[in-house]
């Protein structure tokens, strides 16, 4: 699905934005529906650092990226005063099976892996920890916001790695 624009299908298209976006905001509608019921909650939805930036051949992972971000900031304006806090999270690559077939190609691993500036993909577990936070009431204060956690992929100009 790492395709140009114009090589990429509208099923392919669809596909990506059905599971990306759709698929959160489906969940926010339950899961607001239920928070509305019992006075209050906090939601995490998952969008990527390619959320935040472009990336080429990837135009349908990027724009269900971006668009789950201002999806996430528009539901926490909605329902900030019935007490439901809604944020994001915006990983870099994360070692992951997923991941880890994605990038096998060991120069693309190694182009990849430059990309972040402490010189490792991030763990699951650092991603599962930031959430667990930012549903606690010691993120109380914080809605309406995409937390990057990227190993400094944003930073700036990463060269490729030598």
């Amino acid at each position: 699905m790492w395709v140009p624009i114009i090589q990429q299908t509208e099923e392919d298209w669809d596909r990506v934005i059905d599971i990306n976006l759709k698929g959160v905001w489906l969940c926010l509608k339950y899961e607001i529906r239920q928070m509305l019921k019992q006075g209050g909650g906090a939601i995490v939805n998952m969008s990527s650092v390619a959320g935040l930036v472009g990336n080429p051949a990837a135009a349908a992972y990027c724009a269900s990226k971006h668009a789950v971000i201002g999806l996430t900031k528009t539901a926490a304006l909605e329902y900030a005063r019935s007490g439901i806090r809604i944020n994001a999270v915006c990983p870099a690559v994360i070692k992951t099976a997923m991941a880890e077939r994605a990038f096998a190609d060991p120069r693309l691993n190694k182009f990849v892996l430059s990309l972040h500036p402490l010189g490792r993909f991030g763990q699951p577990k650092e991603i599962a920890e930031a959430v667990v936070w930012m549903l606690s009431d010691r993120a109380s204060f914080m809605t309406g916001q995409a937390l990057v956690l990227d190993g400094g992929f944003l930073a700036g100009p990463n060269p490729p790695a030598a």
